[in-house]
């Protein structure tokens, strides 16, 4: 990671995944070895626990083993930004404040789900009693803008009013929601603000215009490729490394998260496993299995993607 970045974090994150046992227990110890692998890979970070890594299909007590297993693997715990949020504000209290007393970077909370089209005032209490509830000054809290998936959007007016009662602790927001033109206008009206893109699509684009990097799914598998556009991205010739990034996200795009990474790192490991998922989502079937690893070996080829995994 680059100078004062413990404090910033920024660069390429992966969203990881969670390995499964066939009890659909997370596999602690093989989670914490896939951690230091995408370390290795060029990853500036992780953020376990997230959506891609079937974060709201855990219970706390699952979330908080893998809190406490990255907390006790040795990995500088700087390097971790970990999803806590829950509909339940007594569960992202809780697991916020674990996160935090294991010395994370950050938190990243998305907002409560479950009631839709909730106000801008409930919003903003939902977070103000988090902030206060956890009451500790290392908390470094980033928002999670997801509106496809959660439906309620983080708006411009609600960082606006976070900023202005924590303006130490909203430390910056995750963009999943695919609209470039939404980040660009956060990073235009709160100037340093730490914004992450959500696709690495946007990784580009989102360092060109004073954002952090990018916190995304497909680095699990891309690493490699996002990190030579992380190092290049003031240079003529990152426009080309994008484009070869980019060329891998459309082979996953046609396939379902996190079903497709995780057949990915099966293939990768010779480990069957990790094709565990929670249900509601599914493996993907052998045929969409094959057609993946086809075409994802095919472009490795070109562009040494891929790589074994301990």
């Amino acid at each position: 990671m680059d100078e004062g970045s413990a404090a910033q974090p920024r660069g390429v994150f992966a969203a990881a995944l969670t390995p499964l046992s066939s009890a659909l227990e997370p596999d602690t110890a093989l989670f914490v070895a896939h951690c230091r692998w995408l370390l290795e890979r060029g990853c500036d970070g992780v953020v376990p626990i997230g959506t891609t890594g079937e974060g709201n299909s855990l219970s706390v007590r699952q979330r908080m083993a893998l809190i406490e297993a990255i907390a006790g693997s040795g990995i500088p715990m700087s390097r971790f930004i970990i999803g806590t949020g829950s509909c339940a504000l007594a569960d992202a209290v809780e697991l916020t404040r674990a996160a935090v007393a294991a010395g994370a970077a950050g938190v990243l909370v998305l907002p409560p789900f479950y009631y839709k089209e909730p106000s801008e005032e409930g919003l903003a209490r939902f977070y103000s009693e988090m902030i206060q509830r956890v009451g500790d000054g290392r908390l470094r809290l980033y928002l999670y803008h997801f509106p496809q998936l959660s439906t309620v959007p983080i708006t411009p007016g609600l960082i606006k009013r976070l900023l202005a009662a924590y303006p130490r602790t909203v430390a910056g927001l995750k963009d999943s929601s695919g609209d470039w033109p939404y980040s660009a206008k956060l990073l235009q009206e709160f100037p340093g603000f730490g914004v992450f893109s959500g696709s690495e699509g946007f990784l580009l684009a989102n360092l060109r215009a004073g954002g952090r990097g990018c916190i995304s799914a497909n680095v699990n598998v891309t690493a490699p490729l996002a990190h030579k556009v992380f190092l290049a991205w003031r240079d003529q010739q990152a426009e080309q490394l994008q484009t070869d990034l980019d060329a891998a996200r459309a082979v996953l795009d046609k396939y379902p998260l996190p079903s497709a990474l995780k057949c990915v790192m099966a293939a990768i490991s010779g480990n069957p496993g990790w094709n565990h998922v929670l249900p509601p989502n599914q493996p993907l079937s052998e045929q969409d299995g094959r057609q993946l690893i086809a075409s994802l070996t095919a472009l490795a080829q070109m562009k040494g993607m891929l790589g074994n995994h301990g």
